[in-house]
């Protein structure tokens, strides 16, 4: 604010740094960001330690990441409504509190039913905490700075799908499987005591009923609904066919729920999400960009590791350390693009990124057993650049141009978009994958094995049958000569499910041609929203 008592000018604003202040609470925002990021894929790699420890099935133990990722979406809808109750700063510490006590029960799980319990008690927690920072940070710094808090934000984003598995397979390995939920607790204390003594005292609403119909109508339509797509990749393995009523039955009642929230919130005053917000062309515009980007950069992530363990024999850590260029490409560009954002609007930055993913593609649409991983850490470093132009400017795109009142609604739906649009995404890329797999090679007979198998499919055999696995059981020198032979079709199959992912990378130019280009354009909305004091 200026000495004649007038507020700083957006154009003005949009020149300053993130100040000590803004880069204080930003660490209380990480900090809670990474612990929820990393745990929604840290625990992909203790799948198989989780079966030999319990014996339970890869099926069950599965729920482990399933239970966490929809009570994150089924908790997510309420942030929005929370956060304008209790005040950001009280939510935020309560939902680490309950994140960090979800990650201590999961330590001491004696059975896989308990653990997934826990887990689902620790979703509950981290569901909130990125849409959490998103205001907090937003607030803090104003919407002419927001580019730079998304791109604070895109660290742990970007990030967490790499360091996961990093991080997972260096405690399991060097520890135990507790670790992967003890490391949480150091963490999430820190934070809390960070927040209490840091972020600003809160300033609630106390007018606001809650939408109880639009709760009901859309936290569980969006935990059926997830659920639904996520069991896709499983009933195509399991059934050969994704028109399973396990798929069919959630995901439509999920989906005719989420279609009667949208009528509802059309019509009520206070809704649970203000989908009047999509009434801001801009808004419309980098979800609708943000959308596309999320189902190829998640269904990609899907099967970098997957390629690295199953067609190069990489153990998980070393396959996490392969992909790192990925996130450090993104560490490159991501601060600079946040900072020029603010100062010329989304548009150059986000369709460059665009086209530098798109190329960083290319190569993987051409992999074989024995690429250079020279020329693949290459690619996934040029995609890391174009991901750290891409990503936050999108989200930042989304935020900025809305009222400062609507800024929390506005965080919620962004979430909520990302959790379906890299459930779709992840779910798309594993039926692809598979029936590019089963497709792989030409059919050749397996010895105790009732039909022939494609060595493509007996390549990858974390995914082959009962029946192919058993074989190479009783026949392994058979089997690996067959393992061998199908290692270059294994990788074919891989490429030819980058197509598609290169394909809708390069789709997602079309609606990002629409986001401002100037600065102008962009801060149209947010000048409206200044008012002189």
């Amino acid at each position: 604010m200026t000495s004649d008592n007038t507020v700083e000018s957006p154009a003005a604003a949009a020149d300053q740094g993130l100040d000590r202040r803004v880069l204080t609470v930003a660490g209380v925002v990480v900090l809670g960001a990474i612990m929820s990021i990393l745990d929604m894929t840290i625990v992909g790699v203790a799948q198989n330690t989780f079966q030999s420890q319990w014996g339970a099935t890869p099926a069950t133990v599965a729920w482990t990441m399933t239970g966490y990722t929809l009570a994150l979406a089924a908790v997510i809808p309420v942030t929005g409504w929370a956060a304008d109750r209790f005040g950001t700063k009280r939510l935020y510490m309560a939902s680490t509190a309950m994140f960090v006590l979800g990650s201590v029960l999961c330590a001491t799980s004696g059975s896989i039913t308990e653990l997934i319990i826990y887990r689902v008690i620790q979703g509950l927690g981290g569901g909130m905490l990125m849409p959490l920072g998103m205001m907090i940070l937003t607030r803090a710094a104003g919407p002419e700075r927001i580019g730079r808090v998304m791109a604070v934000l895109g660290i742990p984003m970007l990030l967490g799908p790499i360091g996961g598995p990093i991080l997972g397979g260096w405690l399991i390995e060097s520890f135990s499987w507790h670790w992967i939920f003890l490391i949480n607790l150091p963490i999430g204390i820190i934070a809390i005591v960070y927040a209490f003594i840091v972020l600003d005292k809160d300033e609630t609403s106390e007018s606001q009923s809650f939408d109880i119909v639009g709760f009901l109508l859309l936290s569980p339509g969006l935990a059926l609904f997830l659920f639904g797509i996520s069991s896709i990749p499983e009933a195509q393995q399991e059934h050969g066919t994704m028109f399973t009523p396990r798929v069919l039955i959630t995901a439509v009642l999920g989906a005719v729920l989420i279609v009667g929230f949208v009528f509802w919130a059309l019509r009520a005053k206070l809704a649970l999400l203000d989908l009047r917000l999509f009434k801001n062309r801009n808004m419309t515009v980098a979800m609708i960009t943000f959308t596309c980007f999320a189902i190829a950069f998640f269904g990609s992530m899907l099967l970098y590791s997957q390629y690295f363990i199953g067609v190069r024999g990489e153990t998980t850590l070393m396959a996490g350390l392969l992909v790192a260029p990925q996130g450090l490409g993104a560490m490159f560009t991501m601060p600079v693009a946040g900072a020029l954002t603010d100062k010329m609007g989304p548009g150059k930055f986000v369709m460059t990124g665009l086209v530098l993913i798109t190329a960083g593609l290319v190569p993987f649409t051409l992999l074989g057993a024995d690429t250079s991983y020279w020329i693949i850490c290459g690619a996934l470093f040029v995609q890391g650049l174009g991901m750290g132009m891409t990503m936050m400017p999108t989200m930042s795109a989304a935020i900025r141009t809305l009222e400062p009142h609507s800024i929390s609604r506005g965080s919620t739906l962004t979430n909520i978009v990302q959790q379906i649009a890299a459930s779709i995404g992840t779910a798309v890329f594993s039926v692809i994958f598979t029936n590019q797999l089963k497709n792989a090679g030409p059919k050749l007979p397996v010895p105790h094995s009732p039909e022939p198998v494609a060595i493509g499919a007996q390549a990858f055999g974390a995914n082959s049958s009962p029946a192919t696995r058993a074989a190479g059981m009783q026949a392994p020198d058979t089997f690996h000569q067959l393992l061998d032979q199908g290692l270059p079709f294994t990788a074919h199959a891989f490429g030819h499910t980058y197509i598609v992912g290169a394909i809708l990378v390069a789709v997602c130019l079309i609606p990002a041609f629409f986001l401002p280009r100037t600065h102008d354009a962009d801060t149209g909305a947010a000048e409206r929203a200044v008012m002189v004091h």
